[in-house]
Formats: C-alpha cells, sequence, structure tokens
C-alpha cells in the first residue's frame, strides 16, 4: 500500500505529520513529503486515519 500526495492541494497544515510523524514530514516548503516506499498493511487504519484528517484532501492510499 503507498500513500500519495497532491502537492498542488496540499497547504501545510501538518496533520499527516502530527499524527504519523515516523511516516510523514512537511518540507521546508510547506508541503507534504509521503513515504517514497511501500508501508505495511499493518498500518492500515493509521493511514486511512491521516488521510481522513487532511482538511484539504490532498492524501489518497493506493
Amino acid at each position: 500500500m503507498r500513500i500519495t500526495a497532491d502537492r498542488t492541494r496540499c497547504e501545510g497544515h501538518a496533520m499527516c505529520e502530527a499524527l504519523a510523524p515516523n511516516l510523514f514530514r512537511v518540507a521546508d516548503d510547506g508541503i507534504v513529503e509521503p513515504p517514497a516506499d511501500t508501508i505495511d498493511e499493518t498500518n492500515r487504519d493509521l493511514l486511512q486515519l491521516v488521510v481522513d484528517s487532511c482538511p484539504v484532501e490532498a492524501l489518497r492510499l493506493t
């Protein structure tokens, strides 16, 4: 499973980073950097929470 981020929608609210700091980072430019690697299925619930918590709907599970 992967997380994709629409960098044109991201406004740098950092909800993703607050909920899963070991997986997400808001870069110096204020835009999220999702993990580049495939994420283990055991993190599905956390990732769904992160996706659902993004106020601008910039994240998707794929």
